[in-house]
This record gives structure tokens, sequence and C-alpha cells, in this order.
């Protein structure tokens, strides 16, 4: 087995990957490997810079789901601030935060993955695209950009641009909410929930269509990890932690946020600049865990909202171990979403013009944790006396979900190869098992429906039997 691993370092996340398939002495796959092959350079980037000024660096992480990194490092300042910011600025920041994962849900499922959940893994490959569904469902398609453009509206309206907005500051929020601009998002709601209700009834009947996939994508007992509300019910932007295994029984119970750094510590290997977290009293690798939609719903106890906990009653019926229900997950996330969205608006304060705490630094170290699209997102800070940042340590969302990727993968290669040629269907399968978990790389990557990917099946010697690069 080769022991060399070539990476080709990019400056963004979201860019190239690689898998390697191993087989044995046998010719049996032994063993794939997902490599992420950008350097994330922002913690160091961020030493000697001013606290406050952390949001809106961090933001600049993503171009994708930089809202996240907005709430989770602004909370993260906040505690820095020790204060405690305005009711109607939370209820402000977790609409934009809403609204984040309603737009990048609808990305992944609609551009990303429609494509097969649509037209089949095994279909003509320049028709297996957003192009390509828009001609054969072309409902679907206009779906998909109708809930993806009002997800990046409510964020422009809100924050003042679609990408990158400065809005959410330590403290609070910059400027609060005009009359004219609640109106115009509750306006544009009731469409989108019928939209997100449609939709969800077309997918489960797809269900049955994927029944092989669904047994072998990332379908393996494990732990999950999320923020729970005080009730137990879905929750995106406070909180406690809750981790449990497959069958709901919960390791960990309402953990404070701040104090992750106890159960959770991250590893280092050769093949990927993308860390593995894992669970510290499993050690490494048995610790791994899985974050984002999937877990989120397999941890909580309701929605709390009414349409969407229709459909989170007919989710808790299905096996949480495969990733394939990653797709189902991020739906009913999008009906939640919109349909909390609503509620927010309609709170008595939300138009408050109070919505921002002003303080300088009373606190040597500050936490943020929060749910991005793709799971729990962890900030974590020290500054000195001057309010300068000496330290920064950031678990992406996607991290967290690398060893459960690496084992998905495996799993599917070693189901679906069963000689020592590829063909497109089993290259679009092990490609497919990463899409379920949405990783900001793949998103990013995709062009039409691709992901540049380069796929090897190696002897037990290391030759290469066979290569699908694309």
């Amino acid at each position: 087995m080769s022991k060399i691993i070539t990476i080709d370092p990019v400056t963004r996340i979201e860019g190239h990957s690689k898998i390697t398939i191993h087989l044995d002495d046998n010719g049996e796959v032994a063993e794939a490997i997902f490599h992420v092959t950008q350097l994330r350079g922002f913690e160091k980037f961020a030493e000697g810079r001013p606290f406050h000024e952390m949001p809106s660096l961090m933001a600049r992480i993503c171009g994708i789901c930089p809202v996240s990194h907005l709430v989770a490092s602004s909370k993260a300042c906040d505690m820095l601030m020790s204060v405690r910011i305005p009711p109607t600025a939370v209820k402000l920041r977790r609409i934009i935060n809403l609204a984040q994962i309603a737009q990048s849900h609808a990305l992944s499922f609609f551009y990303l993955s429609s494509p097969d959940l649509l037209l089949g893994m095994d279909s003509n490959p320049a028709k297996r695209n957003i192009v390509g569904v828009a001609k054969e469902n072309p409902e679907l398609a206009r779906n998909g950009i109708h809930l993806r453009a009002l997800g990046q509206e409510i964020i422009e309206l809100l924050g003042g641009k679609k990408i990158h907005p400065g809005w959410v500051v330590a403290g609070g929020i910059s400027h609060a909410l005009s009359a004219e601009h609640r109106n115009h998002i509750l306006g544009k709601l009731p469409e989108a929930i019928k939209i997100a209700e449609s939709t969800l009834l077309w997918f489960t009947k797809q269900l049955e269509k994927f029944s092989e996939e669904i047994s072998v994508f990332a379908n393996f007992p494990g732990l999950f990890m999320s923020l729970v509300g005080d009730q137990g019910e879905l929750e995106t932007y406070d909180g406690h932690l809750r981790l449990a295994d497959e069958q709901g029984n919960a390791i960990v119970e309402r953990l404070p946020p701040a104090e992750y750094k106890s159960i959770i510590d991250e590893a280092q290997n050769p093949h990927s600049y993308l860390k593995s977290p894992y669970y510290k009293p499993l050690g490494y690798p048995a610790g791994m865990y899985r974050v984002g939609p999937l877990a989120r719903l397999h941890l909580a106890k309701s929605c709390g909202t009414p349409k969407a906990d229709q459909a989170f009653a007919s989710f808790q019926k299905l096996d949480h171990k495969s990733a394939f229900h990653y797709h189902l997950a991020r739906l009913i996330e999008i009906l939640y979403a919109f349909e909390m969205i609503e509620k927010l608006l309609h709170s008595d304060d939300i138009l408050d013009s109070h919505v921002r705490a002003f303080a300088e630094a009373n606190a040597h170290e500050g936490f943020g944790v929060s749910e991005a699209p793709r799971g729990t997102l962890m900030h974590h800070y020290k500054i000195d006396d001057n309010g300068l940042i000496t330290y920064a340590d950031l678990i992406i969302a996607t991290g967290h979900n690398n060893l459960a990727m690496n084992k998905g993968i495996t799993q599917a290669a070693k189901h679906y190869i069963k000689s020592d040629k590829l063909t497109d269907g089993i290259l679009n399968r092990i490609e497919a098992v990463i899409r379920t978990f949405d990783p900001c790389l793949s998103c990013s990557t995709h062009a039409i429906g691709q992901m540049p990917l380069d796929i090897q099946l190696l002897s037990s010697e290391g030759t290469i039997i066979d290569r699908v690069k694309r």
C-alpha cells in the first residue's frame, strides 16, 4: 500500500479534494481516504487584531455561510465583553442565522444533490446536473431557486448584503429592523413554507428508490452532537450541547457550550489539512461523531413549529444511522427555518431600537457556539489586556464530520467495488456519500453538478490499477 500522498494546497476550503481507495493483497477494498487539500489559516490571521474586528474578519472564511461565522464569532466577543445582549438582538440574530440555514440547505439539496435524486445515480453524467434537473422537472428547479433566493433576500434585508454582511457585531447587531422590511419578509414566507412542504412530500416518495444507498451511505453506529434547547427542542443559536448514540441514549447531556473543550479534541492526519475532532473519553479515532441536520433532528425531541413537527414525526421512524437521510433532514430544517422566522417576526419587540450592548473587554477568554448549516460551529478566542487577539481556535462544522466521511466512503467503496474497474455510477455514489454531509469544500468545487475528484484504485503494492479524474 502506498505511503506517499500528494497534496496540492489551495487557499480556500471550498476547493479540490481527492479520494484514494486502497486494496489489500486479495484485491478487496481495505480503506478509502478523503483528502482535503486546502490550508485554513484564519486562526493565525486573527492574532494581533482587536477582538471587535473578529466577526467581520471571520465571516470571510466562507462565502457560502458567512452568517454562521458572524454569529459564532459575535457570541465569543459577547463573552469577552461580559455583556448580555438585548432580547431583540437575540431574536434578530436567530432570524438571520435561520435564513442562512435555509438558503444553504436549498443550495445543497436542489443544486448539488437533486440531480442524483431525480435523474438517478447511474444517469448520464452529461445531464446529471442542475440544468438536467431544470429540463426534467422545471418546477423542482424553480422551487430550489426560489427558496435559496428568499433566504439570501432575508439576509440582505437584515444585514445590508447577501454575502459578508457586517450587521451582526460584538454586543448585538448594528441597527434595528424596519417595519417595512419585516412586512416584506412576512409577505414572502407563506409561499416558501408551501414550497418546502411540497418538496418534502416529493422527496419522501423517492426514498424507496434508494434503499441500497441508504443501507451503505455512512450507515453505521456512532455518536451525534448538536445544540438543543432547554426543553430538548431543535436549536440553532443557543441552548446546550447534547451528545448521544444512534439509539438516542445520552452520552453528554446539558453541557454548557463554553465547556466544549472538556469533551472535544482534534487530531491531525498527514493526508489532509482538515482536522479530525473526536470525543475525548473514547479517544481517537473511536470517538468519531456526526453533526449537522441529521444530528440535530436525531437529538431533538421536537422542532417547535407546527408543520416541521409533522414532518419530524415521520423522520423519527427512519434509521438515523444512514447519512443518506441528511437530505430529508435538510428539507425539514428549511420548513422549520421559515416557520420560525415567521414566528419571531411576530414578536412584540421585534422592531425595538435597543439592539446593542456596548462595552470594552472585560474578560480574557471567550467562546461562541452556534449551529451552522453543516453542523455545530465553535469559536474560541483569548485576548491580552489591550483587547488584542493572542489565540484563536475554530472547530468548523465540516471538520466534526471528517472521521465519519472517511468511514462512509470506505463503507460505500467496499460495497460497490467488486473488480478492478470503476464505472461512473460507482464513482458518483462514492462522491454522493460526501455530498450527503454537504461539506463546504464540495459546495464550492461543484461546477454544474461535478466535483473535482481524483479517485485511484491501488494494489497492495501501491500500483495504480485504475484511475478516474474529474
